[in-house]
């Protein structure tokens, strides 16, 4: 792997009645990360009332700086759904150095095999 990356999985889940509420919040999620210099990429999708948001950084360093960066967003956005399911996927090492950060979260860890490499 030429750097080490890693990717979170969120899947927000939003209560009812509250939807565009949490809609109106993705805009500011996505310009707080923009200026990351450790984002590799930031999207949201949705299906129904299942908000996913797929998001990629460069290490465990900047994961953990994009998470202290989005905070105040992210506790807002909890305030309006519930987080259904959190998966983290990245080498091994990184995945270590989140374990303590993010076990508040219980998320689902997944170790990286191998892929292509460009």
């Amino acid at each position: 792997m030429s750097q080490p990356a890693v990717s979170i999985h969120p899947y927000f889940k939003i209560h009812p009645g509250k939807l565009d509420a949490a809609l109106a919040l993705l805009p500011a999620f996505v310009r707080a990360s923009a200026g990351e210099e450790k984002c590799l990429y930031y999207e949201f999708t949705r299906n129904g009332d299942m908000l996913f948001c797929r998001e990629g950084y460069a290490g465990a360093e900047g994961t953990l700086a994009h998470l202290a960066n989005v905070n105040a967003l992210l506790e807002d956005l909890l305030k309006l759904s519930d987080l259904a399911r959190l998966e983290i996927h990245g080498p091994a090492a990184e995945l270590d150095q989140l374990e303590a950060p993010l076990a508040a979260y219980d998320p689902t860890w997944f170790v990286y095999e191998c892929g292509v490499e460009k």
